[in-house]
């Protein structure tokens, strides 16, 4: 038998990523199987990255509760890994007298989910606020803040695998078996043995939860177009906007990212197919025309790019959709670690959930802890964000920093080298995007993605038809337009 490993956790999302970091706190000897070939193309990088206030949840929920906990948390693991956050608040708008009495209603089960800082503010106030919003009142998160969804996602992947975690990335799991005391898990042509596994897939848990032999869960997906405006939009949407929420839906949103878009979403239609990502046109003119009804600056020349996410839910008899299911069933799958439905506010609960998941492998065995565990993980640099005498500084250090690959978001090619070489060994054009926000601007690549791409073949050794785009076998390039003379 090759390595034995305590604990496999299928899935490398933003869920899978900070149970590996928890993982990683113990003597354990773990790894993480990735289908993809990067840890957030996905849920995790396909959301609005909001950090939920935990209002709008059902009372006793572990939705509500892990919320409330992630919230408060947030800041402290910004800190502790590097990435953006800002806490800036959030405000639900209304016009009516239905709206009025609903958003009273939301702040009741806030309160008694353990949410704070929510209050209901007068239409001076929210314009005070939120200059160019639209609105005769509204209620006021002020907890509430946004996330980039590719750096903490990132951030816990690179701190579990820097403190001993092993990533195996493009590695889909196809079988798991039950042998002895231990679990054999095929995945990306390999063979894995563990003791424990943790079903952390998001939208394939239904299909891994029946490999672990508990089958049953009613999956559906909720499938959520978007539209990315210019950054140039940013400066009028303070803090996210949101619609009255109905018992099912939120409503469409408008909300700013740590980088200065503005997104317009979701449009939230049910679906079965959870691999395709198409935005029909329809679902942009509908975007279009909810989001003016709460912030009428939506010009179409602003539009830079539409994308969609797709979230895994599941469901009782009735089509109910139900709350986050964390199960350990000893008679049916011993040291198994079943997560279904984890969707929204999964980034916001994420280390919760984490923690919550090594609280149930401790009730059945003793872990002892990691003294040389270390929280922290280095930052990223961004070089446009720096003061000009540190960015005079790295400059005389390494001229690399002195190049602009990027004109749009203004990256560096010392920053481009730094994602090429990333402790994940991710080697794809989008996986460079997702770490510098190279390819990210007004251009959406035009100018660097052809620089970009031939840095990954002088840095990586690889012929043109090698780079991979977004993922295995999904290349860049497919030959040359012509000819050399």
């Amino acid at each position: 038998m090759g390595v034995l490993y305590d604990a496999i956790v299928i899935g490398g999302g933003v869920v899978g990523s900070a149970i590996a970091r928890e993982l990683t706190r113990y003597r354990l000897n773990c790894a993480v199987l990735e289908k993809n070939a990067d840890v957030c193309y996905e849920t995790s990088g396909r959301n609005t990255g909001v950090c939920h206030g935990g209002f709008a949840y059902d009372i006793g929920s572990l939705k509500g509760r892990f919320c409330v906990e992630g919230n408060r948390l947030m800041g402290d693991l910004a800190d502790e890994l590097g990435f953006s956050f800002e806490r800036c608040g959030k405000v639900l708008v209304g016009f009516t007298e239905w709206d009025y009495n609903r958003l009273l209603e939301v702040i009741k089960q806030g309160e008694a989910l353990g949410a704070t800082g929510l209050r209901m503010i007068d239409k001076e106030e929210l314009h005070r606020l939120i200059p160019a919003v639209e609105g005769e009142f509204a209620m006021l998160s002020e907890n509430s803040g946004i996330i980039d969804p590719f750096g903490l996602t990132i951030a816990y992947a690179e701190n579990a695998a820097e403190n001993g975690c092993r990533y195996f990335l493009d590695h889909e799991v196809t079988a798991i078996a039950r042998e002895g005391e231990n679990w054999k898990i095929t995945a990306g042509g390999e063979e894995f043995v563990t003791r424990w596994v943790i079903n952390a897939a998001g939208l394939s848990c239904g299909k891994i939860s029946e490999m672990l032999g508990i089958p049953g869960y009613r999956m559906i997906y909720s499938k959520d177009d978007y539209i990315i405006l210019d950054e140039r939009m940013g400066k009028l949407v303070p803090m996210p906007i949101y619609t009255v929420p109905s018992n099912l839906y939120m409503g469409i949103h408008v909300t700013r990212t740590t980088d200065g878009n503005v997104l317009l979403g979701p449009s939230a239609e049910d679906t079965m197919n959870n691999s395709w990502y198409g935005v029909e046109q329809k679902n942009i003119d509908m975007l279009y025309d909810e989001a003016m009804k709460i912030w009428p600056h939506v010009k179409r020349g602003d539009y830079i790019r539409t994308y969609s996410g797709i979230l895994p839910k599941w469901t009782d008899e009735n089509g109910r959709i139900q709350d986050f299911k964390i199960e350990i069933l000893d008679d049916i799958a011993p040291h198994a670690v079943n997560l279904v439905g984890i969707e929204s506010p999964g980034l916001t609960a994420s280390t919760p959930i984490a923690r919550y998941v090594l609280e149930l492998m401790k009730a059945r065995e003793d872990l002892q802890e990691n003294p040389d565990f270390n929280p922290v993980r280095q930052a990223s640099v961004r070089f446009a964000k720096l003061p000009e005498e540190e960015q005079a500084r790295l400059i005389e250090e390494d001229p690399n920093w002195g190049e602009l690959v990027c004109r749009c978001q203004k990256v560096t090619k010392a920053e481009i080298l730094r994602a090429i070489h990333n402790p994940l060994g991710v080697n794809t054009m989008v996986g460079v995007k997702y770490r510098t926000r190279a390819m990210m601007g007004r251009c959406q690549g035009g100018y660097c993605q052809m620089r970009i791409e031939q840095m990954l073949e002088e840095e990586l050794g690889l012929a043109p038809e090698e780079v991979d785009f977004n993922r295995r076998n999904a290349p860049a390039l497919f030959g040359k337009v012509r000819d050399d003379a």
